[in-house]
């Protein structure tokens, strides 16, 4: 529950800042004619849209499992950044149809030392925003807030990709006014697209292997030296998967014991497996399966063995 409100407290003020930025940055793009500044300002409304997602996901996610999902609400997360990074392609074709439209035909900016003042805010207010985003996506182990850290670091970036080339234009309005710099600005923008665009790709990537139910090969290597590391009890283990969902992790492989191990003995063993994996990775559930080891060696069973050679052939005796 404390992770819980963490999560809800930081994607909250993502929602704030964003929609702060969004006013500041239309407000003045519009003022001094700027297609940077407005393209920025459509970035942070990408942003802000993203954050309402992603506050709403967060929220649902939190919820236990009930009885129509049986596994959880962890998947809203991914949902939500693959959502997030589609609505941000979308924002990057608008911004480079924009600047070349401007390209065809340029226009004057006014007061570009304004859009200095408004791009330096974003770099600073994103700046804070995101490290509260990262330090809490990391922490509870949210794809929502991970997805929508990022979209505010790539703002943090293309704030002040677009802050040096009004500076530029400022600067060489007020020393060297015979060369025309405003062709910097749809550059600009065009560069914060493609930027912007990469992220895109980057999110629907990450986002969408867990909607397809990817496998967690650091959980899965994890698992395997727990399980090994309870050789002799353990004789061999196969069909180990792992997906996740969310925040959500799930486990589940079989493993082969002495066939004589008592119900009892073999319960404590699976919680003991289960539990030190939790203790690694929280919010998991692990499912074990146990079979009796009979010394044969079926195919499913080869990858997964940890018994020599003498071992198999007494137990094959003892079975005999």
């Amino acid at each position: 529950m404390q992770f819980q409100d963490q999560k809800t407290r930081v994607a909250l003020l993502s929602v704030v800042s964003n929609t702060t930025l969004v006013v500041l940055k239309i407000t003045v793009g519009l003022f001094i004619g700027s297609v940077a500044v407005i393209s920025e300002a459509i970035h942070s409304g990408i942003d802000l849209i993203a954050a309402v997602v992603a506050l709403i996901a967060v929220r649902t996610s939190g919820k236990p499992a009930d009885e129509k999902h049986p596994f959880g609400h962890g998947k809203i997360e991914n949902i939500s950044g693959t959502f997030e990074a589609w609505l941000i392609f979308l924002a990057a074709i608008w911004i480079i149809y924009e600047a070349v439209h401007k390209f065809i035909r340029p226009a004057p900016i006014e007061t570009a030392s304004l859009g200095v003042a408004v791009m330096l805010v974003s770099v600073l207010t994103n700046t804070i925003v995101s490290h509260q985003l990262f330090k809490v996506g990391n922490k509870t182990d949210s794809i929502a807030l991970q997805a929508d850290a990022w979209h505010l670091r790539t703002d943090v970036y293309t704030s002040a990709g677009i802050m040096a080339g009004l500076a530029i234009i400022w600067f060489g309005g007020k020393f060297a006014p015979q060369y025309d710099l405003n062709w910097i600005d749809p550059l600009c923008a065009i560069a914060v697209a493609f930027l912007i665009a990469k992220t895109a790709y980057d999110l629907t990537k990450e986002s969408a292997q867990d909607l397809m139910d990817a496998n967690l090969p650091h959980e899965e290597a994890f698992m395997r030296n727990l399980i090994q590391s309870s050789r002799p009890l353990i004789r061999g283990f196969h069909y180990l998967r792992t997906r996740k969902a969310g925040h959500q992790r799930f486990v589940e492989f079989h493993i082969q014991v002495d066939s004589e191990m008592t119900v009892n003995d073999a319960h404590r063993l699976t919680q003991e497996l289960s539990g030190r994996f939790k203790l690694e990775f929280p919010d998991s559930t692990v499912t074990i399966h146990i079979e009796p080891c009979t010394g044969e060696c079926l195919e499913k069973c080869l990858n997964g063995c940890m018994m020599m050679e003498d071992e198999r052939e007494k137990i094959k005796k003892a079975r005999s």
